[in-house]
This record gives C-alpha cells, sequence and structure tokens, in this order.
C-alpha cells in the first residue's frame, strides 16, 4: 500500500488519534469521519484493537505499510524491548528529526523539505527522508534556504523542543544528542500492541 496522500484530520479521527500530536483534530469531532462517524460501534476484536494501535503509530510517521514493516523487523534485531527500539528508530529518521527541531510545523512538511534538498545532515545534503541520524549528528540548512519562508514561519511557532535535540537558534542548527527515552515519546502509544499485531 502506498503513502497516505489525503487529509490528515479525517485519519486522525478514524483512529481516534491526534497524529500531529497537537489534539487538534479531535477537538471539535472527536468521532469518527463519514456519516455514521458519531454513530456507537461494537467491541472491537482483538485483532481490530492491534491493527488501530499500528495504524495510529504508521499514520503519525506518515510511512507507507513496506517502510513500517521495514523498520519493525530491523527493531527486532536490537537488544532492547523491541517495541521501544522500534519507536527509537522512528523517531531517529531524518523527516522526524526535522520536525522535532522545528523547521516544519508538521511531519508531512518536514518530509517535503528533506525532499526538496533543503537539509545537511553534517554539512553533507541529505535528501532522503527516511535516513537513519546517528547520535551527534548536526542537521542544519543549506545556506540558500535560510530564508526560506515556511521554514522561519515554523520556527516563530516552537514553544518548546524534546529534550534529546538541541538547537543554536543563531546557526539554525540542530544536533541529535541522544536516543529518546520511552517516557519522552507519546504516552497514548501501547507499543506492545503493534508487537502483538506483527507477531500473531
Amino acid at each position: 500500500m502506498s503513502r497516505y496522500t489525503g487529509p490528515s484530520y479525517k485519519k486522525a479521527r478514524r483512529v481516534g488519534f491526534s497524529i500531529s500530536e497537537t489534539g487538534k483534530e479531535l477537538a471539535r469531532r472527536p468521532y469518527g469521519p463519514g456519516q455514521h462517524g458519531n454513530a456507537r460501534k461494537g467491541k472491537p476484536s482483538n485483532y481490530g484493537v492491534q491493527l488501530k494501535e499500528k495504524q495510529k503509530v504508521r499514520f503519525m510517521y506518515g510511512l507507507s505499510e513496506r517502510q513500517f514493516r521495514k523498520t519493525f523487523e530491523e527493531a527486532g534485531k536490537l537488544k532492547g524491548i523491541h517495541g521501544e527500539d522500534f519507536l527509537k528508530l522512528l523517531e531517529s529518521r531524518l523527516d522526524n528529526l526535522v520536525y522535532r527541531m522545528g523547521f516544519a510545523t508538521t511531519r508531512r512538511g518536514a518530509r517535503q523539505l528533506v525532499n526538496h534538498g533543503h537539509i545537511l545532515v553534517d554539512g553533507k545534503k541529505v535528501d532522503i527522508p527516511s535516513y537513519r541520524v546517528k547520535v551527534g549528528s548536526k542537521i542544519s540548512l543549506k545556506e540558500n534556504s535560510k530564508d526560506h519562508k515556511a521554514v522561519k514561519a515554523a520556527l516563530e511557532k516552537v514553544t518548546k523542543r524534546v529534550e534529546f535535540v538541541t538547537f543554536d537558534e543563531n546557526k539554525l542548527e540542530g544536533t541529535y544528542v541522544r536516543m529518546p527515552e520511552r517516557n519522552e515519546l507519546n504516552a497514548d502509544i501501547n507499543e506492545s500492541m503493534i508487537v502483538e499485531f506483527y507477531n500473531r
């Protein structure tokens, strides 16, 4: 299945989860999209609960099913807890870190910045959103992209950043200082359900 490019609010309402992590999608209409979105539904099966949890995370990070499964399998080869390692690998993606540093207001916007060649990693242009950033790497804008209107607008809206990245406002450069801890990531995600979904 290819990556979804339609309205993100509709997807958020479908899974009952704010994929932008702001809560805006569910603020006005906290029920499913469509004519029958507000109708009462029966209790979901165990499979349905696991699938919904997987879709929440997949939509949040904006991955295709193939990319998502591949990252999950990579996480299984690491020595830590499978579900937590999986989330850490997703957080280490370049598009996610561009978003976390405030260069874009959404992960979709961050992916576009990377695709269009505006982002440097340790001084070298990287235009692959799924690029796995190593701890200690510096992420910055190309010199002629520092006046990019969308980037300026995004940086002005930043009020707080996650603690596993640092940011230099003068250089417009961020550093991925360490892997995130589980308690720094979204508490509404039950990653063990995703592990169960793929291991069933």
